[in-house]
């Protein structure tokens, strides 16, 4: 009886390792994912576009352009960054994208939670149908729950770009970027408190 746990314990973490180009899907999680924020992601998500590089490269090159959200955590320093070096990381992204790091982790701070979507609301001007590119890096779950809020908040236009920065820099050019000042704002201490 142990054994055949044992081995249906085993199948199942083979399933969880699966290579992204293996038949075997991620299924989608009812709600918000809050478990590793880096691993095989789902193929897709309810009420979302999922798009690859050229339907990205074909959204930048409409008119109207899309919004491009960036939700991918800043560079750590390293622990055993040399004392009294500087450092100065730096964060390459889509270039017109707007820096939101960590907007997709579960649990999001709760002023962070309600700036969200306000932040998304400025940039689209109120237009909930107007295209919003989530992405982060490839295999990045902050990306897939970043979109999947904007679902639940009535957006009809989200695309979620899985491949990343890294599916973007494959075939185009990346640019540095600050944290959007409103997101920098809300995590920095307020004066008085």
């Amino acid at each position: 009886m142990f054994v055949r746990i044992a081995a249906a314990l085993a199948a199942l973490g083979c399933l969880a390792a699966a290579p992204a180009d293996s038949p075997i899907n991620v299924p989608e999680p009812e709600g918000l994912y809050a478990g590793p924020p880096h691993g095989y992601t789902p193929s897709t998500l309810k009420g979302a576009t999922v798009i690859d590089a050229d339907a990205l490269a074909g959204l930048m090159a409409e008119p109207d352009k899309p919004v491009l959200i960036d939700v991918a955590a800043p560079d750590r320093k390293p622990s055993n960054f040399p004392a009294g070096r500087l450092w100065l990381p730096v964060h390459p992204s889509i270039p017109g994208a707007v820096w939101m790091p960590e907007a997709g982790a579960e649990p999001l701070a709760p002023e962070r939670e309600a700036l969200f979507p306000d932040r998304v609301a400025e940039l689209t001007g109120g237009d909930r149908a107007k295209p919003v590119v989530v992405f982060c890096h490839v295999e990045c779950w902050g990306s897939w729950n970043a979109a999947k809020r904007l679902v639940r908040k009535g957006y009809t236009g989200v695309r979620w770009f899985p491949e990343g920065v890294e599916g973007w820099q494959d075939k185009h050019e990346t640019v540095n970027l600050r944290v959007d000042p409103a997101w920098k704002a809300a995590s920095e201490p307020q004066a008085g408190r």
